[in-house]
């Protein structure tokens, strides 16, 4: 099924979970006009997560169209190209070891108190075979819960930790520094999407534990509450296994893919050493969810 725009963009879904694929349109001129970047986003918003082929799109266009959505933000492991702060530069080489924190499920930086909002993810050089990106639908990831999960996990909410995933290959002294910078951020279990009122299940692989289930309604003594909890946690976090749930791409040089943080994980699949991948992301700033 195809549908077309006003824009005259034209879109195919690709699953009936999430995603769809852009034709006839260019990141370049989107960051200039802004009656299509208002339908790229109106899209983003319906599909979740966008694709495009093809793109002609320098850095400095790159940044440009993400800055469309709000500011830009840096990461504190990954490098930023140092002539464009925001645009994260993520590179494998067969020279270097391979980082094993790309395969897993998660929603970026949601150890950030305001984690962001979404993230344009371009394809600089990428292997023949190998090295796709997935996405979950979180969202319909909830909405497909069991009813009585759904009211357990209404009040609960969690923390998410950068010094327990990225920090945690690091020597303790930068581990701490890192966990000083940034401490564990507390969110909602269930978030609820600010623009399109959508409730979404927000938890992932920086989620560590839950910081209220310690109560008389989920704990009848003490010994309960570290099994209970953490069984119902790896539950939730594997919601985003499922492939009804799920979109893949294949990358090719010049695709681009853009998501929407607050509603989707995702997983880079790392199945393609010993080539290489280079990626370049830019991170827009999202608000503190509720």
């Amino acid at each position: 099924m195809t549908d077309t725009m006003a824009s005259t963009i034209q879109v195919q879904p690709l699953t009936c979970a999430l995603g769809a694929e852009l034709h006839g349109v260019q990141l370049a001129d989107a960051a200039q006009d802004e009656s299509l970047f208002q339908d790229i986003r109106r899209l983003l918003l319906t599909h979740k997560v966008l694709f495009l082929r093809e793109q002609q799109l320098s850095r400095a266009q790159h940044v440009a169209f993400a800055r469309r959505f709000g500011e830009l933000e840096d990461h504190p492991v990954a490098g930023s190209d140092p002539e464009h702060p925001g645009l994260v530069r993520i590179y494998k080489s067969p020279e270097a070891p391979p980082d094993r924190y790309e395969n897993a499920w998660h929603t970026d930086a949601t150890w950030r108190a305001q984690p962001p909002m979404g993230c344009v993810l371009r394809c600089v050089e990428c292997p023949p075979v190998g090295g796709d990106t997935m996405w979950a639908n979180m969202a319909l990831a909830y909405e497909r819960l069991p009813e009585h999960i759904k009211l357990q996990i209404a009040p609960l909410r969690a923390r998410h930790s950068i010094e327990a995933t990225f920090g945690a290959a690091m020597p303790i002294e930068k581990r701490l520094a890192l966990k000083a910078q940034f401490p564990d951020a507390e969110h909602p279990v269930v978030r609820t999407h600010p623009e399109t009122g959508e409730k979404t299940l927000f938890v992932n692989g920086f989620t560590t534990h839950f910081t209220n289930f310690h109560t008389p309604a989920n704990v009848r003594v003490g010994q309960d509450f570290s099994p209970g909890g953490a069984d119902l946690l790896r539950y939730l976090v594997m919601q985003a296994y499922l492939p009804e749930y799920q979109v893949r791409w294949r990358w090719q040089a010049n695709s681009v893919a853009i998501w929407d943080n607050r509603a989707t994980q995702h997983y880079a699949v790392m199945d393609y050493p010993p080539c290489h991948r280079k990626m370049e992301r830019a991170g827009i700033m999202g608000d503190a969810p509720f």
